[in-house]
């Protein structure tokens, strides 16, 4: 589902079930050394799937590790985005040239829990949620609003280098019966932020722009892509600020 929601500059590979070839790299293991085995499974196959990728733009294989904020790093020259769900794995790669960022996500087809839904979701977003369910499709709106910060998140962090919250993004999503578009833009708020040093960080001030996006369901998994053109983007660090915490989506 991916492949096709992607420019024609990005290449993406993806897969339902686990692929064991060929062997990681020593490195690669070092760092997952001591995961569960369903856990591996799946670092392992994004990699390979990441390294077939590569291999259509002309690199070498390497070794993709996480950085200490659990973001993989790319080779020089290349943007990409991993993602893994029940069932799903996926990889998008790009020449910089031609991409800042690459964000991709993929859920499981099924409504977010209510509690789960509180934390994500502003009131306005929810509001939209619920005209878009009226429209009559079996699509889980929730779901893909959730999907669509992650993938967000995915471009923004690289440039930013620093945290965004749930309620420091707002989606609006394309109503559509199995796929459609979305946009995602940063907004002032924060409100659910706990550090000190964060409480006067705004996202909408950062020159950050709002990134449309792609979405479509499929028989049990959701996917969300955004694709952020070369020049679209502030360039790395220029936020000033560092991470804070793990993001959701370390793979």
């Amino acid at each position: 589902m991916i492949r096709t929601l992607l420019p024609a500059y990005a290449v993406a590979r993806e897969t339902t079930g686990e692929l064991t070839g060929p062997e990681l790299f020593g490195a690669e293991r070092r760092q997952a050394a001591g995961a569960l085995p369903l856990r591996l499974a799946e670092y392992g196959t994004v990699r390979r799937l990441a390294r077939g990728c590569l291999a259509e733009l002309g690199h070498p294989p390497v070794p993709l590790l996480r950085g200490a904020d659990g973001a993989p790093r790319w080779p020089a020259g290349t943007v990409g985005s991993l993602t893994h769900c029940r069932g799903y794995r996926a990889a998008a790669v790009a020449r910089t040239r031609d991409a800042d960022g690459l964000g991709i996500d993929a859920e499981p087809r099924a409504p977010l829990p209510p509690r789960v839904l509180d934390q994500v979701a502003s009131a306005a977003e929810r509001a939209h949620l619920a005209e878009l369910a009226a429209g009559g499709s079996d699509v889980p709106w929730c779901r893909l609003l959730f999907s669509a910060k992650e993938a967000y998140y995915k471009v923004w962090y690289p440039a930013m280098r620093c945290w965004l919250g749930f309620d420091d993004a707002e989606v609006v999503l394309a109503h559509g019966r199995h796929s459609g578009g979305f946009v995602v833009r940063p907004v002032p708020g924060g409100a659910r932020r706990v550090r000190r040093d964060d409480a006067a960080f705004d996202p909408a001030a950062t020159g950050f722009p709002a990134l449309r996006g792609r979405w479509a369901a499929g028989t049990g998994t959701v996917v969300t892509v955004i694709a952020a053109p070369a020049g679209s983007l502030p360039r790395p660090g220029q936020a000033g600020r560092t991470a804070t915490g793990r993001p959701r989506w370390a793979q």
